[in-house]
């Protein structure tokens, strides 16, 4: 879970005195939504989830915006060509994103097995379909120890081998023949090498660079920051902020690298890929959402999440004792406003463990986080009419145990 880490390296800023009118934290954050004639959570009698949190897969990742949807639904009545689909597609994300070449891939995880793949077996067939069991030595991606994590995983699904390095010396020691790529891990909790000493490096001894940046937007800034640093390969999940379809994520960068990737890729018939299908609404759904993030007034949006902390605290500070902060996550990864709540549990006799576990079990379910005797109410995910349950939940809970 590092790379959702909200806790770590924090800057608190001071709650604004005085309630903030409803108005002022429901212009924003869209999520649709008309009445379905058919409620399948009830059919298959499953909870609907309120995510008072971050951006969790096991959450289902972030609501898609309505310009996602009308791609997703307008563009199932018909077939497409996926090879076209992906050419065109591609082609207007890299566009956007001012690179030479761009794929969308089934998630962060998936781009960054298809960009091992890629530095792998290029555009050779042969390798391509001996993956991931190659003749000879495994290959090998560099690594800093500090940046081991749970996703890593897809790197050794490739057949390659995960070599750890220490600093930049420990670096340059590593690269040998059998070095095919060196990723870096962005949310890292520490780096010993830094960006531009890890560039500089891979580099000199041309050495393939792939950095993850799954969860690091906000701030926009960054969709185009680390290829204008020089990486070969960049990675941004299309489910979370940029709120495109779960399973969607972005590939981008060097075009031969990005051609060897979809060669490694469905439609494809077999080779490692095959099993990560994009569909072709996901495709047309994360162009959509990819646009419409670039689009939006990013200002106001962060000026909405901070008048909804706001609210929220200004009512639940109405509790004797129990008071409030905005805290603001540095990043690189969730990089955005949560509001921070904590009380005298002398006389409001409860722990931000047990208001944790009555929001779960409640109805509406509400999912947060808790840090010790914090109780963090994550409000970048919530529909405007859902900031006022929160609030009044969260309330009633604390007020129980007055």
């Amino acid at each position: 879970m590092k790379r959702r880490d909200i806790i770590k390296g924090l800057t608190i800023l001071p709650l604004a005195s005085g309630f903030i009118g409803k108005a002022a934290v429901l212009h924003t954050t869209p999520i649709p939504v008309s009445t379905p004639k058919r409620d399948f959570f009830k059919e298959l009698d499953v909870t609907p989830v309120i995510n008072a949190g971050v951006t969790m897969t096991f959450l289902s990742g972030s609501l898609m915006l309505p310009e996602v949807l009308e791609a997703i639904n307008s563009t199932s009545h018909d077939f497409a060509n996926m090879y076209e689909l992906q050419d065109k597609v591609g082609a207007r994300i890299a566009e956007m994103l001012h690179v030479e070449a761009a794929m969308v891939t089934s998630g962060a995880s998936c781009a960054i097995v298809l960009g091992t793949a890629a530095a792998i077996t290029g555009t050779n067939q042969d390798k391509i379909k001996q993956l991931p069991n190659l003749p000879g030595p495994r290959p090998e991606v560099i690594m800093q120890k500090t940046h081991r994590y749970l996703f890593d995983q897809a790197v050794s699904t490739t057949g390659a081998k995960i070599i750890e390095v220490d600093g930049p010396e420990g670096m340059e020691n590593a690269i040998n023949s059998n070095t095919v790529m060196a990723l870096f891990f962005n949310a890292g909790e520490k780096s010993s090498i830094t960006h531009e000493q890890f560039l500089q490096i891979a580099k000199k001894h041309s050495i393939i660079t792939f950095i993850d940046a799954a969860a690091d937007v906000p701030p926009v800034e960054n969709l185009f920051k680390f290829q204008k640093m020089g990486f070969d390969l960049v990675t941004f999940s299309g489910g979370k902020m940029i709120h495109g379809p779960q399973s969607a994520g972005l590939l981008f960068g060097r075009k031969d690298l990005i051609t060897a990737a979809r060669l490694n890729h469905s439609p494809n018939e077999a080779p490692i890929g095959r099993p990560m299908k994009v569909n072709k609404e996901e495709m047309f759904g994360m162009y959509a959402a990819l646009k419409a993030y670039l689009e939006k007034d990013h200002h106001k949006e962060w000026d909405d999440w901070l008048q909804r902390a706001k609210h929220i605290g200004a009512r639940l500070e109405t509790i004797p004792t129990v008071k409030s902060k905005i805290v603001v996550n540095p990043g690189p990864a969730n990089a955005f406003p949560s509001l921070y709540v904590t009380w005298d549990q002398t006389k409001v006799k409860t722990k931000p463990k047990d208001v944790l576990a009555a929001l779960k079990s409640g109805t509406p379910s509400i999912v947060a986080n808790g840090h010790n005797d914090t109780l963090i109410i994550g409000v970048v995910l919530l529909r405007p009419d859902q900031i006022d349950v929160v609030a009044s939940k969260v309330k009633a809970i604390l007020q129980q145990v007055v």
